[in-house]
């Protein structure tokens, strides 16, 4: 048995991951630049859609559901206004840094999102990710801005409004509400027209006024310093001003590719505005950033400044190299970085794609060397994922070869002719009793491995069901990863698993499973190219760190696999310690 024998398929699924689950929803607006109109801005010449890359066989994807998995997402379908909540994470500290510690904060937010039109499910997704994100700092209830009651605002610390439908009929009592208040409100993108026509004296109370979306290219979002990226591609539009007075605080601005720039985020009295949705396209070192920053000033604004990361060994099975697991954890300690590591206690090779055609079976405890490796990871201070059971699924590929570390567990993923990936649904056997399998299966394993069973959970290549995620969330309280949402769970309605999006976090939360999750968010070393997805190297890597700077309270958290050249994880960990952040354990967290 050799350690590298399928490090190619390894090192191409984590390309594909990386790049796929950094974006979102992909949403394209052709809009037409004019004068501001009267009472609103042009309306958009088709609503938004998926672009047309994503809804055919080829072509470079920028959406987490490429290919045909969205084809149902062209249908109209009625609303489901429903209120949902969620609690927010606690921070604890041990020992002598307890009094650092605080308990659940306080804050209390309130999500408003759009529901209308043929496009209006995506507002329950935006919601979704505000809600995961606003967790970091309290409990929350989101819920359609059509369910809002008069005095709403100030029921809560803060109020967010997604506005993702153009002219969603919106309540004159959350209108009146938003100037009567005086708590944080933030506004994104759609709709703020309304609120400016129904009264007339905004622009000298507030000191701004919206002109139109400027749909010029925008490469990238100016923040406390720094250029967060955004992709230019993405044409859905920025809102721009027909006037900016001296008292408005201008918070970020938008650069288009020419080098110009107007105002991303603005801020007058208690109104926050941002001219667009930040979860569309996002990646890596992203203006999503800013808007996560922005959060701390409406609902923990006394928060102090620091900056941590993380570090996580990847793809550990019992076909796993010893000498390199040992390698990495012995240069870990001698930084004095605390780290972690995935492991899949079961090694499944079913269509003997790497043993001649035989079919391969091996548990950890029958790979002793291995075993003792991870004992070794331990002693210097590494703390065990559990990284699903086997990390791929049945005897079928999925998508590549049916080999544990290269396929999928949770999900169904079949392979394109252009190697792009279509994220089909839930496996054929997806129940809870299934899921829970999965698990205790793997403890068994653990156990019959002598090692304790781990408490924190990554799901395979960061997909599973709705259903996955509940039953693991029965089990584990924290996962550590990227993670897939669908329509239907934020509302507790049915889940349509072909309407979802990918989300990757600057902070620890509490997302809308009821599971804590810790952030992944700059990535992984990818040494070589692979079809239309480039190499990433430790200088992306820690160029993206940088940028979450801006984040006052967040994180640089990457992965690596023990195989590639061990000069690549010494780059990043000290790249990134150099960028000012201190590296710690998940534990804790």
């Amino acid at each position: 048995m050799t350690s590298n024998r399928h490090r190619p398929i390894l090192r191409r699924v984590s390309s594909v991951l990386a790049v796929v689950l950094a974006f979102t929803l992909a949403i394209l607006v052709v809009q037409t630049a004019s004068a501001a109109p009267p009472t609103r801005p042009d309306r958009p010449l088709r609503p938004p859609v998926l672009g047309t890359q994503d809804l055919a066989d080829g072509g470079e994807h920028r959406s987490v559901v490429p290919t045909g998995a969205v084809g149902k997402a062209l249908t109209t379908d009625a609303a489901k206004p429903a209120t949902a909540s969620g609690a927010g994470v606690r921070k604890t500290t041990a020992g002598a840094a307890a009094t650092e510690a605080v308990a659940a904060t306080s804050a209390s937010t309130l999500v408003l999102y759009d529901t209308t039109g043929s496009w209006g499910w995506l507002g329950e997704m935006y919601a979704t990710m505000t809600a995961n994100l606003t967790s970091q700092f309290g409990s929350w209830t989101a819920k359609p801005v059509s369910a809002y009651a008069a005095g709403d605002v100030n029921r809560y610390t803060a109020t967010i409004y997604v506005g993702s439908t153009y002219d969603e009929p919106l309540p004159t009592s959350f209108l009146d509400d938003v100037v009567a208040t005086s708590r944080p409100v933030i506004w994104m993108y759609d709709n703020i027209w309304q609120l400016t026509a129904r009264h007339p004296t905004f622009q000298d109370t507030y000191g701004w006024m919206w002109s139109q979306f400027d749909t010029s290219a925008v490469n990238a979002v100016a923040y406390k310093g720094r250029e967060l990226s955004r992709d230019p591609t993405n044409q859905a539009g920025v809102m721009n001003y027909a006037s900016v007075g001296a008292g408005v605080q201008v918070l970020a601005n938008a650069k288009r590719t020419d080098g110009s720039t107007f105002p991303w985020a603005l801020r007058s009295r208690n109104l926050t505005y941002i001219g667009e949705i930040p979860f569309v396209y996002f990646s890596e070192g992203d203006r999503m950033m800013a808007f996560s920053d922005l959060l701390f000033d409406a609902l923990d604004p006394a928060r102090a400044e620091r900056h941590r990361a993380l570090v996580r060994l990847e793809d550990i099975s019992a076909d796993s190299d010893p000498a390199e697991l040992r390698a990495a954890a012995d240069y870990l300690a001698s930084k004095g970085v605390p780290f972690s590591f995935g492991v899949s206690p079961r090694y499944l090779d079913p269509l003997g794609f790497y043993n001649g055609g035989r079919s391969q079976t091996i548990r950890l405890d029958q790979s002793r060397p291995v075993v003792d490796a991870i004992k070794y990871l331990q002693s210097k201070g590494g703390v065990m994922l559990e990284h699903g059971w086997t990390h791929q699924y049945s005897n079928i590929a999925n998508p590549y070869d049916g080999v544990t570390g290269d396929d999928f567990e949770f999900y169904r993923v079949v392979e394109n002719a252009d190697h792009t990936l279509t994220w089909v649904g839930p496996v054929t056997q997806d129940s809870p009793t299934w899921n829970r399998s999965r698990i205790d299966g793997a403890a068994a394993d653990f156990r019959r491995a002598g090692l304790t069973t781990p408490t924190i959970f990554e799901f395979p290549h960061y997909s599973g069901s709705a259903t996955s995620y509940r039953e693991v969330a029965k089990v584990f309280g924290t996962r550590y990863e990227r993670s897939l949402y669908f329509r239907g769970v934020l509302t507790g309605g049915a889940v349509d698993h072909s309407r979802m999006v990918g989300q990757f976090f600057p902070y620890v939360v509490r997302d809308v499973y009821g599971t804590k999750v810790l952030p992944e968010n700059v990535g992984n070393v990818e040494p070589e190219d692979w079809f239309q997805y480039p190499k990433r190297l430790p200088a992306q890597i820690i160029a993206d760190a940088q940028r979450n700077l801006v984040v006052r309270d967040g994180f640089a958290s990457f992965y690596f696999h023990p195989f590639f050249d061990i000069s690549y994880l010494k780059q990043t960990v000290e790249g990134i310690q150099a960028a000012g952040y201190t590296f710690v354990s998940p534990t804790g967290l």
